[in-house]
């Protein structure tokens, strides 16, 4: 075998994957058909529960360091209206602004630290995947075709997956007509931010900050700081542009122009990027050895929240396939890779095409749902409740099985309180004076570690923290120890497989 993970792409995702693999002590190989990194910003910023998780991988830092704008505000876009988070308290929705050619290099950058390999100029042509291996055609840099085997393939590869096309995984969804144009600009002085963030356009006037709509399409604009100006336009065109053809300033002058009827100066293009829209979803992340993850698995029609999904998916699976490799995950384990991202991918789909809804309306009845929404979102709990689902902040996998096997403690399935260490392996985080608890978890030390800190302050008694994060066993306060070590016992084997004393042989295929 040439690696324990062929991971096709070197987006975030795949790099995240990368990253993540080689924590679990996977091998893997990224094979990227670009030569070299990006340098267009497709994205402009990191946000939502992806940051949480940093934070507990114990890597935030790293990612802050490089930031332009650690914290760019609590105003987001939400398919044409602002979702204000300045009045929610501990709002479950941050951003970063942090362009993706910078994020890509740190991705990368913590991926080769930890010794995966990343071949750039190698494009994936065909594969094929057997009982134990999948063999992937490549061609390299020089033309020549060569061949790769693997136990497993992720495709990261994006919304056009060369893998996804291989693998026979249908991708049904909408693509919308609407073409967004997005820069960012020095700001002028011919047209200036005048106090409260408004821009003065010569001949036109005042335009406030966020959305403007005309009967050509929507202009929206904001500042990132008081010398750069981010802007987008949206229109609808019958063309279809090749993301790989970067646009030019004459492109978005031209739609500035069709969409307010005015000329804007602008100052020095630090960004600019075009895409159109799609909603669409695999059938399945998973077909045999073959996975799909990020972009390659789902496209979103919005913005913000496609890279922190997949970085997501990155550390979801990660632990699984490596445990499949090693040869202990239990039956079943990198089923449930699927089960969890796909309904997840589905969760933030059915939000963002909401907004394609109120973003695409122009009729009087648009115009009155808008205004609702904004008027809803004004109040704490609705704005609250929204922010946590752009976020994935409230994702919470349902946890198997029933009755005691099948722990329902409010905290399983969700996002582990940051209560205990920063690490990437699982582990029994003991909150009380539990012998019982920790009693029940021998066996399984090699891979799972055991952490005691009492606190009079607990959420439970005693959490099992996958590596992903999150919760997968939870003892409520001072809940019996005739039940609470059995239902251990079971999520114990349930996720981190037979307990070393009684392994013998290698456990099932996952």
């Amino acid at each position: 075998m040439d690696a324990d993970v062929i991971v096709v792409g070197a987006g975030p995702t795949g790099l995240m994957l990368a990253g993540e693999l080689r924590l679990a002590g996977a091998r893997p190989l990224v094979l990227e058909r670009h030569p070299r990194p990006r340098e267009i910003p497709k994205a402009n910023g990191l946000g939502g529960q992806v940051l949480a998780l940093l934070r507990h991988r114990g890597e935030l830092e790293r990612f802050t360091a490089a930031s332009t704008n650690v914290n760019p505000g609590l105003r987001f876009p939400f398919g044409g209206v602002q979702l204000d988070l300045t009045n929610v308290a501990d709002p479950p929705l941050h951003g970063m602004a942090l362009p993706q050619p910078v994020l890509e290099r740190l991705l990368a950058e913590r991926a080769g630290e930890l010794g995966a390999e990343i071949r750039r100029g190698h494009e994936v042509v065909g594969l094929s995947q057997g009982d134990d291996a999948v063999t992937v055609e490549v061609r390299g840099p020089d033309g020549r075709p060569y061949r790769l085997t693997a136990p497993y393939l992720v495709g990261c590869d994006g919304g056009h997956s060369r893998v996804r096309e291989l693998a026979g995984i249908a991708f049904p969804g909408t693509t919308y007509p609407e073409v967004n144009r997005i820069a960012q600009f020095t700001v002028p002085d011919a047209g200036e931010l005048l106090d409260g963030g408004g821009l003065d356009v010569p001949g036109l006037g005042r335009l406030e900050p966020g959305f403007t709509r005309t009967e050509r399409g929507v202009f929206a604009f904001g500042s990132l700081t008081p010398e750069l100006l981010m802007l987008n336009t949206i229109e609808d065109e019958a063309t279809e542009y090749d993301d790989d053809v970067p646009m030019d300033l004459a492109e978005l002058q031209a739609s500035i122009r069709r969409v307010l009827g005015a000329d804007l100066p602008l100052g020095d293009p630090h960004r600019l990027s075009r895409w159109q829209f799609q909603a669409r979803h695999a059938d399945r992340y998973r077909d045999g050895r073959i996975l799909l993850a990020g972009d390659a698995a789902r496209l979103l029609p919005a913005t913000g929240v496609s890279i922190s999904g997949g970085m997501l998916d990155a550390a979801n699976l990660a632990w699984k396939l490596a445990a499949a490799v090693d040869g202990w995950a239990p039956a079943g384990l990198l089923d449930t890779y699927n089960d969890e991202r796909h309904a997840a991918g589905a969760h933030a789909l059915l939000q963002a095409q909401a907004q394609v809804a109120l973003r695409r309306g122009h009729d009087p009845a648009a115009d009155a749902l808008r205004e609702l929404l904004e008027a809803l979102l004004a109040d704490e709990q609705p704005a609250r409740r929204l922010a946590a689902w752009i976020a994935g902040a409230d994702v919470r996998y349902a946890p198997p099985g029933s009755g005691p096997e099948g722990n329902h403690h409010a905290l399983v399935g969700t996002f582990a309180p940051d209560l205990g260490p920063r690490t990437a392996r699982p582990v029994l985080l003991v909150l009380a004076g539990r012998a019982d608890v920790v009693e029940a978890a021998r066996g399984w030390e090699e891979r799972v570690d055991v952490h005691t800190a009492p606190t009079a302050d607990r959420p439970a008694d005693a959490l099992l923290i996958r590596p992903d994060a999150h919760v997968a066993w939870a003892a409520a306060v001072d809940e019996p120890a005739d039940t609470a070590a059995p239902a251990l016992r079971a999520a114990l084997a349930t996720w981190f497989g037979t307990p070393m004393s009684l392994a013998g042989s290698p456990g099932p295929v996952a």
